[in-house]
């Protein structure tokens, strides 16, 4: 992994506690994915659980669906774009990282792909069967297994927010292709 620090596991939930847009990545089978999700948090501290949502009838879920696990990447506001274009193509139709040229390194305990690049910190995720939740609402509970941040943006279990690293401050969907960060609005394009 390049210069990411891990993140001890009980501060886990705080990489996702302020609500960021995510980065969901999946693999089976020798296809991978990855898609962003808006909706995602916290919801147990020991051991570090999460919840997700992830349609039913996306490519990732049913990726999830058969590998038990997944990653969330944090995009940091230089990947604004990135994050609003690979919603608006369906990985079944080819490998979204090649198609972005996203370079991703295997998750060190389940090796789900992960980005490092553009990304303020990942976790990597055992999911928790919950076929109610999952069928009935798309959400999806799991276990966070491993994290990670990059300690310009998230050090000593913190997030430092400032001028020098603003294109790693998170950022959050507003709707419509807008995102909101620290500091500011951006509309993102189409890549």
């Amino acid at each position: 992994m390049s210069g990411f620090a891990p993140v001890r596991l009980e501060h886990a939930s705080r990489l996702i506690n302020h609500g960021p847009t995510v980065l969901v990545t999946s693999a089976h089978g020798g296809r991978r994915n990855l898609m962003a999700a808006a909706w995602s948090m916290p919801v147990e501290f020991t051991p570090p659980r999460i919840a997700v949502v992830i349609d039913k009838h996306t490519f990732t879920r049913e990726l999830v669906g058969a590998s038990g696990a997944f990653g969330l990447c944090l995009p940091g506001l230089a990947l604004a774009d990135l994050t609003w274009s690979v919603g608006q193509h369906s990985g079944r139709d080819g490998d979204k990282f090649a198609r972005y040229g996203l370079s991703a390194t295997a998750g060190p305990v389940l090796g789900v792909p992960l980005i490092e690049a553009g990304c303020a910190a990942w976790l990597e995720c055992r999911l928790i069967p919950e076929r109610h939740t999952e069928d009935a609402y798309d959400t999806c509970f799991a276990e966070v297994v491993a994290a990670a941040a990059d300690p310009r943006v998230f050090a000593n279990g913190r997030w430092v927010f400032n001028a020098h690293n603003a294109d790693l401050q998170t950022i959050h969907h507003l709707g419509a292709g807008v995102f909101v960060r620290a500091g500011g609005t951006v509309q993102a394009r189409a890549l």
